[in-house]
């Protein structure tokens, strides 16, 4: 990730928009860049209201709707799921965990997209986003251990 995620980058990227800047909008700028787990609204409302307890939660939600709009933040929109939230917004892709519902980050653009010629003569694509679905590290793992606990339990009442 890039080092621009910093509150002058913030406070300039408002600025230019014609955004003030306040404490509510810095917080929100500061818990999503801070959270690595692609946050929802609701999350980051929560979060954010411990500190202003009179904020809205459709302040947060536009808030974090403006800040896409200007480059602050990226949407994640995951079918069936709220709209998650990513403050890193270097080029790359997302692999979500189908059992634990983790969502991580992927940097290996190493594979190409070829754009349907159906698409490409009719629209000019200015970009795309891919999100891989599987099991995780972490739940991979903990599926193969189980599967050999279950093994040995069968050799052991052979």
């Amino acid at each position: 990730m890039k080092n621009i995620y910093t509150m002058d980058y913030f406070i300039k990227l408002c600025k230019k928009n014609g955004l003030k800047v306040t404490p509510q909008r810095s917080l929100i700028f500061t818990e999503l860049v801070n959270s690595k787990d692609h946050p929802s609204a609701e999350v980051l409302y929560k979060k954010v209201k411990k500190v202003f307890p009179a904020i809205s939660f459709d302040t947060v939600y536009r808030t974090l709707l403006t800040f896409s709009k200007i480059g602050l933040a990226d949407i994640l929109t995951i079918p069936g799921e709220p709209k998650r939230f990513d403050g890193n917004i270097d080029k790359h892709h997302h692999f979500k965990c189908i059992k634990c519902e983790r969502i991580i980050d992927v940097y290996d653009n190493s594979h190409k997209v070829d754009i349907p010629k159906s698409i490409s003569e009719k629209f000019s694509v200015l970009g795309y986003k891919i999100i891989f679905e599987g099991l995780c590290d972490k739940c991979k793992e903990n599926k193969e251990e189980s599967k050999a606990g279950k093994k040995i339990k069968k050799r052991r009442t052979k």
